[in-house]
């Protein structure tokens, strides 16, 4: 096992999840009978299933790796200071991104719905004095302004305010006895506890509450998102609880395969079936988390060569993605491209762009990089090597 405090299985599965959500956000543009800001040509039904497979788990996934990360720094700042960070980190980046690199979002979709004439600079105008707009000119016009994608941002700032508000309470003794019990689960306890609630939500709060990314209402997803967030926040730095997953990884593997194979066949085959199905669906996405966290802390807890690029460009790339997708998917549809050339010109022009806009532009301008939630760095200046006097040792 390394022995440097980085956790480099933290590192390599937050850049893999966020890969894996460029990839879900080109199959979104794809997949039938989904509603999406844009809709291709070419629809396919059987994208449903893997998608939806998916779909389960996969902000469940980067929510529970943030708590990880939140642990993680936790242990070195002092909770308002440790706030005052994120809230540069997290909130400079949600605002500049809805202004400026979302508003071509919403001007593809707006066109594309027949709501504004075509014209980008006026758009934007119109855009940044925040409409007003037709009813239903893009997601979120109804506010003037919107975030798309850039929801997680807030979110995960507003279950960071949360986290270090509750700080003292878990540093006292009864929080730390409490954290304690919590990582003190093996088994299958622990592939099966940490479900219930997420079952509990599924049950009481997902029939009531659909999901809105609005921030204020969201009675299913934040319950959802918070608990995973603790569940990350409270494995972070338990050496045995790791260990525990790691052991685990291959029979968290098997349940999630079965409880995913039952919830299909649920889904299909006895629709009114509800509880089951949220019984299962929380079953599957625990279990799922489980073996990816297991699996992750055997194989990629290693410093890896990709790894320090990865670090610095997953944020950048994050916060363009969608909008390249949306973008050149607007440009690419008056071409009538076949249902096999569209799509893989569309992840190639995606790919392309996020590392060119990342790597030629945002990381080297300084006053770029906390635009895209990276740490400001002055340009590195040459400076002359010192002399070495003829009698001073070369070493070796």
């Amino acid at each position: 096992m390394p022995s440097t405090d980085r956790r480099h299985d933290i590192d390599a599965l937050r850049a893999l999840a966020f890969a894996l959500l460029i990839l879900y956000h080109v199959g979104m543009y794809y997949v039938a009978a989904w509603p999406w800001h844009l809709k291709s040509a070419h629809p396919a039904s059987w994208l449903q299933w893997p998608m939806l497979a998916l779909n389960i788990w996969r902000m469940d996934l980067v929510f529970l790796l943030s708590g990880v990360a939140f642990a993680l720094l936790a242990r070195r700042a002092p909770p308002l200071r440790l706030l005052g960070r994120r809230a540069w980190r997290l909130l400079v980046p949600l605002v500049f991104g809805m202004w400026v690199v979302v508003a071509w979002q919403a001007y593809a979709e707006a066109v594309t719905r027949g709501a504004v004439a075509p014209g980008p600079g006026a758009f934007v105008l119109r855009y940044w004095a925040m409409g007003p707009w037709p009813e239903g000119a893009f997601s979120g016009s109804a506010f003037g302004i919107t975030w798309n994608h850039l929801w997680y941002l807030p979110y995960l700032f507003a279950y960071t305010a949360a986290m270090c508000l509750l700080l003292p309470l878990w540093r006292h003794p009864a929080g730390q006895r409490l954290r304690a019990a919590c990582c003190a689960l093996r088994g299958w306890w622990m592939l099966l506890l940490p479900a219930l609630p997420l079952a509990a939500y599924g049950l009481l709060l997902a029939p009531r509450f659909p999901a809105t990314h609005d921030l204020l209402h969201d009675g299913y997803l934040h319950p959802l998102y918070f608990t995973v967030f603790a569940y990350g926040f409270l494995l972070g730095t338990d050496a045995g609880a790791w260990a525990e997953l790691m052991r685990l990884r291959r029979r968290a593997l098997v349940l999630a395969l079965v409880a995913l194979a039952a919830y299909m066949a649920a889904r299909s085959l006895a629709p009114d079936w509800s509880e089951a199905r949220q019984a299962l669906r929380a079953l599957y996405a625990w279990s799922a988390l489980a073996a990816i966290l297991g699996f992750g802390h055997r194989w990629l807890n290693r410093p890896w060569p990709w790894l320090a690029w990865a670090n610095e460009s997953v944020y950048p790339w994050y916060v363009l993605h969608q909008t390249l997708i949306v973008a050149t998917a607007f440009m690419l549809a008056p071409l009538h491209l076949g249902p096999a050339a569209e799509p893989l010109l569309l992840l190639a022009a995606t790919l392309l762009g996020c590392w060119l806009l990342t790597d030629g532009l945002i990381r080297r301008v300084p006053w770029l990089r906390p635009l895209f939630g990276l740490k400001f760095r002055r340009p590195a200046t040459a400076t002359p090597a010192p002399v070495r006097p003829a009698a001073e040792p070369i070493p070796r």
